[in-house]
C-alpha cells in the first residue's frame, strides 16, 4: 500500500496496533496540527449511536454524570468515540476550522459541516468536559476538534433545518439509501421494518414507499409506538412483538416479506429478523447491535435462503435523500422531531 493511500485512509493517525485502519485501532493520535490533505473541525455536537447510548445508559443505571464520564474515558484513551462494547460511535456537526492545502474534500474554513463517517475512525479531542451535557440524550454538546482525512465525507449542513434535526438525520442516513436500493434492484413488494418508529426506521419505510414497495409492515415494541405509526401513515399494516422474540416476531408479522429491514438498538433480532423474511428475500441489518455470526448460524439453522447484506452507512445520494425524506414526508417528521433535543 503506498504512502498516499495510507495518508488518505488515515493510517497515519494510528498509534495501536501500528498499520491497523483507524476503525480497528485502539487508539489514534488526535493532535489538532493537520497534514496537508487533512480537514479539522472545531466540534459542536456529537450523536451517539442508538446502540452506544443504550449501552452506556444502561451500564450506568440511568446515570448521566457517569455516563458522561465514561463518554469522556472512551475518548481520552481511544482518541475516538468508540464504545469498546459496541464497538461503535456516530458522528458529529461544527464548523470547519483548517483545510490543508492538498485536501480534496472540497470543504472551506467557516463552513458547518456534519461528519458522515462514523467517530469510530474519526480522531477526537474532547476541551470542555461535555460540561453542557447531562449524559441523557444522545446528543451531546460538545467542544474540541476532529480530523478528517482525505477518504473521509462531509456534508455542508442545510440552512432550512436546525442542527439537531440535520444532525439526527444525517446519523442514520445510510439506512433510507440502501432500503431504496434493495427494494429497486430486488422489486422487492413487500417490506418489514423491525425497530420501525424510531429515526432510521421511518426514514426506511418512506424510501421503500418512494422505491416502489407497496404492502409495508412497521414492528414495533409496544403500543405507545404502534399509535405513534399509525398516526404517521407511513405503514400499511403495524405490529406489535418483542423484536429480540423470534417466534413472536414470525406470528406478527405472518406472511414473510420480500425484504427486512433491521433497524432496532439491541441485540438478538437477528433471528426474528430471517423468519420475517420469505425464502429468497433480503434481509438488511442497520443495527450496530446486530451480531453478524448469530445472523448466518441462525439463519443457516433455520434453512433459510435469504440473502443478509450489511447497512453500509454509506450509499452515493444518501445525506440528500434522508433530509429530502424529512422535509417532504408530515409521517417522518412527526416520528423524527419528538426524538430530536431542540
Amino acid at each position: 500500500m503506498g504512502g498516499s493511500v495510507e495518508r488518505a485512509l488515515g493510517v497515519h493517525r494510528v498509534l495501536e496496533p501500528r498499520g491497523a485502519l483507524p476503525q480497528a485501532a485502539l487508539r489514534l493520535d488526535a493532535d489538532p496540527a493537520i497534514g496537508p490533505d487533512e480537514v479539522r473541525i472545531a466540534v459542536e455536537r456529537l450523536n451517539l449511536d442508538a446502540a452506544s447510548f443504550r449501552q452506556l445508559s444502561e451500564s450506568c443505571g440511568g446515570d448521566g454524570a457517569a455516563v458522561r464520564a465514561a463518554v469522556l474515558e472512551i475518548v481520552t484513551t481511544r482518541g475516538k468515540m468508540q464504545n469498546p462494547v459496541t464497538g461503535s460511535g456516530g458522528m458529529l456537526i461544527g464548523v470547519v476550522d483548517a483545510v490543508g492545502p492538498e485536501s480534496p474534500l472540497g470543504l472551506a474554513v467557516g463552513q458547518r459541516v456534519a461528519t458522515l463517517v462514523s467517530l469510530t475512525l474519526t480522531p477526537l479531542r474532547i476541551t470542555d468536559g461535555l460540561a453542557d451535557w447531562d449524559g441523557r440524550s444522545e446528543q451531546v454538546p460538545a467542544e474540541g476538534t476532529a480530523i478528517l482525512f482525505a477518504r473521509s465525507i462531509a456534508a455542508v449542513l442545510p440552512d432550512d433545518l436546525p442542527d439537531p434535526v440535520s444532525l439526527a438525520l444525517l446519523d442514520v442516513c445510510g439506512a433510507p439509501a440502501a432500503t431504496a436500493r434493495v427494494v429497486e434492484r430486488t422489486g422487492a413488494r413487500s417490506l418489514v421494518v423491525l425497530g420501525a418508529a424510531g429515526k432510521s426506521g421511518c426514514l426506511s419505510l418512506a424510501a421503500a414507499r418512494e422505491a416502489g414497495a407497496v404492502d409495508l409492515t412497521g414492528l414495533v415494541r409496544d403500543e405507545r409506538e404502534a399509535a405513534a405509526l399509525r398516526a404517521a401513515g407511513l405503514a400499511d399494516r403495524v405490529v406489535i412483538a418483542d423484536a429480540t422474540d423470534p417466534l413472536a416476531v414470525a406470528a406478527a408479522v405472518g406472511t414473510p416479506a420480500d425484504v427486512t429491514v433491521v433497524c432496532v438498538d439491541v441485540p438478538a433480532a437477528e433471528h426474528g429478523a430471517v423468519l420475517a423474511t420469505a425464502q429468497g428475500g433480503t434481509v438488511v441489518f442497520f443495527s450496530m447491535a446486530t451480531s453478524f455470526p448469530a445472523a448466518a448460524l441462525g439463519a443457516e439453522g433455520m434453512a433459510a435462503d435469504v440473502t443478509m447484506l450489511v447497512g453500509n452507512g454509506y450509499t452515493p445520494g444518501h445525506a440528500a435523500l434522508a433530509l429530502d425524506l424529512y422535509r417532504r414526508t408530515p409521517g417522518v417528521r412527526a416520528l423524527v422531531d419528538p426524538r430530536v433535543e431542540a
